[in-house]
């Protein structure tokens, strides 16, 4: 069933620490969705920010940008959870017939909304994933790594994993009802936006440059890292494959090396000892421990979903929207 025209939107914002990009942000997408609202193409909205725990004034600001408005509603997590578990908080308090979520740093533009509402409707479509075509501002070693990671993606996992889309999607209300029932413990959202189906089209768009603060994703940072091999433990099997591919490597080294060592003893003459046996050793032991490090991935993965620990707690909410 596809959103009514006009329908509720909803938009999640999932931040931590964005007191110098807040106020813009909310100027920018009230404007867009005002002039949204007076075409008939909704009949009103909400904002609502996951707040992951900030320790600076983004709650102070976020209260006083609400104050005489009714659109706002504030998710305040206990601690820092992540982006994933903040955005499914936030999806699981919208209302809205239509879920947008996006950054808030203002990199992915507000002004192509309209756009993605369009197409949703034209298309007849339950996903609308934005496309990079330009990344403005970014370093060039984050645009060669990031290229790598979504090659390594779209080239080893289980379902599609589409090239330069981010966070910033429109999802029928549908979509958003069956994220909600996977109960993931880290959710990659791009993923399982993916794995969910339905329809899913794309909308080209140049990301610009952030418009104020320092980022805090580092792209050989810990967080990034951390969010690439849970993209892939989650959604392939090619680590394991890998693992089972150097054991037999391994063992096909081993042998040669014992038929090498039978043959010259036949032949009468001494067998290298001290090196060789030191390069099989050492070269066994790392394919021991890689695979152990693969295996152990996927077992930490199993664990931390058997504990049935919720991917999110909720401190307090403060909701304006009606």
């Amino acid at each position: 069933m596809f959103p009514p025209n006009p329908g509720i939107l909803s938009v999640v914002f999932s931040f931590r620490n964005e007191e110098d990009v807040l106020a813009e942000l909310i100027r920018r997408i009230r404007t867009v969705l005002t002039a949204e609202k007076a075409k008939n193409s909704i009949s009103r909205w909400e904002l609502i920010f996951v707040n992951d725990a900030s320790s600076d004034n983004s709650l102070e600001i976020l209260l006083k940008q609400a104050q005489g408005h009714q659109d706002i509603k504030i998710i305040n997590m206990s601690r820092t959870f992540g982006v994933g578990p903040c955005v499914i908080a936030g999806m699981a308090h919208a209302r809205g017939d239509m879920v947008l979520y996006m950054d808030t740093d203002l990199q992915d533009p507000p002004e192509i909304i309209p756009q993605l509402l369009e197409v949703m409707r034209t298309q007849k479509a339950d996903v609308v994933h934005t496309q990079r075509r330009r990344r403005e501002g970014e370093p060039v070693l984050k645009m060669f790594l990031t290229k790598i990671g979504y090659t390594i993606l779209n080239r080893y996992s289980s379902i599609p994993m589409p090239s330069e889309a981010g966070d910033f999607k429109l999802l029928s209300r549908r979509v958003v009802d069956e994220l909600l029932k996977l109960k993931e413990y880290k959710p990659y959202m791009r993923g399982l936006v993916s794995y969910v189906g339905f329809k899913q089209v794309f909308v080209l768009y140049d990301r610009q440059a952030r418009f104020a603060g320092k980022s805090k994703f580092f792209i050989l940072g810990p967080k990034a890292i951390s969010n690439f091999l849970n993209s892939i433990v989650n959604f392939s099997s090619v680590p394991l494959q890998i693992a089972s591919y150097c054991g037999l490597c391994a063992i096909l080294v081993v042998v040669a090396i014992i038929l090498h060592a039978l043959f010259e003893k036949l032949m009468g003459r001494a067998v290298p000892g001290w090196a060789a046996l030191m390069c099989v050793t050492l070269f066994i032991g790392g394919v021991q421990l890689f695979c152990i490090g693969m295996i152990g991935l996927y077992l930490k993965s199993v664990h931390d979903q058997t504990k049935s620990r919720p991917s999110y707690i909720i401190e307090s909410i403060h909701d304006t929207a009606s």
